[in-house]
């Protein structure tokens, strides 16, 4: 478990108990919103994720709750075009927001939905924290900066994801992920703590588990995941 995350430690299995049982709960879309005013009412906690396009975002949430298609996924960057919410075991809410960057639509149709993101994270009380995810082969880009600069000026805390770990070489992640850590380090709102996964082989999604876990609303608190859903929501 301590070569899943980056500085490694290991994670005690009583939190990774906690996690595994989180995350076996059932697991619902409850609303797709392309505008600010259709994000459904702030009832559970929210974690999101966000990343650049086709950094495997649906994928990695797929991964967590076990499920293959809960999260729609495609090799055509961009195809995530509205925040799709999902409220797992009426404990937490599963955020799914669109890639930023390369994207197969019109530039109107990116302006318009990255004002709808960069309202939800400036605006949403609920979310507890952003999962930024990086492709590990790549390591920061450019276009991820903004984001950081934006999530640090809200106080938002947020935590890097690193994504498709099975593809580089250990020696190249290890580099990736030094480098990484050492941007981390100069930003308010970034935890210190690298996250290393690959939804295809399975790797770290248990110790992500146990993190994100942490987030959730108690047992005795927990909130009926049907009574979020807006009416109508389609997906």
């Amino acid at each position: 478990m301590a070569a899943d995350l980056f500085p490694p430690r290991d994670i005690e299995p009583e939190l990774v108990e906690a996690g595994r049982l989180l995350f076996a709960r059932d697991c619902r879309f409850i609303a797709g919103a392309a505008e600010a005013d259709a994000c459904p009412p702030e009832t559970l906690p929210e974690i999101a994720f966000l990343g650049r396009s086709n950094v495997g975002k649906s994928s990695l949430v797929n991964a967590l709750t076990g499920r293959r298609t809960l999260a729609r996924t495609s090799n055509t960057p961009g195809r995530t075009r509205q925040i799709n919410f999902f409220a797992l075991g009426g404990r937490l809410m599963l955020v799914d927001l669109p890639g930023y960057g390369y994207a197969e639509a019109s530039k109107s149709a990116v302006k318009a939905w990255t004002r709808t993101v960069q309202h939800y994270l400036r605006a949403r009380n609920s979310l507890r924290r952003v999962c930024l995810l990086i492709d590990s082969r790549h390591g920061l880009k450019e276009p991820d900066r903004p984001v950081m600069q934006l999530c640090d000026s809200a106080g938002l805390s947020y935590q890097v994801i690193l994504t498709k770990t099975d593809k580089p070489s250990l020696a190249e992640l290890a580099g990736i992920a030094g480098s990484v850590h050492a941007e981390l380090a100069r930003h308010s709102a970034a935890h210190p703590e690298l996250h290393l996964t690959s939804a295809e082989k399975g790797r770290g999604i248990a110790a992500l588990r146990a993190t994100l876990a942490g987030f959730a609303l108690p047992p005795e608190l927990r909130a009926d995941a049907g009574a979020v859903a807006r009416p109508g929501a389609t997906r």
